[in-house]
């Protein structure tokens, strides 16, 4: 199965933690958010999941990699 992660926002509510680090990889239990998403993704079948980033685009790419 497919899935698509909508991970591009400003994070502007989260502020000040999202003004260097991008929400998605903000730490929840020793993990970036982002990171807890694709594990339960991929738990339940999904297997080729597509990332829409957009702030700090490359810090997530950094983190995650481009494919």
């Amino acid at each position: 199965m497919k899935a698509i992660i909508l991970a591009g926002g400003l994070g502007k509510r989260l502020r000040p933690l999202t003004e260097k680090i991008p929400k998605p990889l903000l730490d929840v239990a020793g993990k970036p958010i982002l990171e807890w998403q694709i594990i339960w993704l991929r738990y339940h079948g999904f297997r080729d999941i597509v990332l829409a980033v957009g702030y700090l685009w490359e810090k997530i790419r950094n983190v995650f990699g481009d494919g």
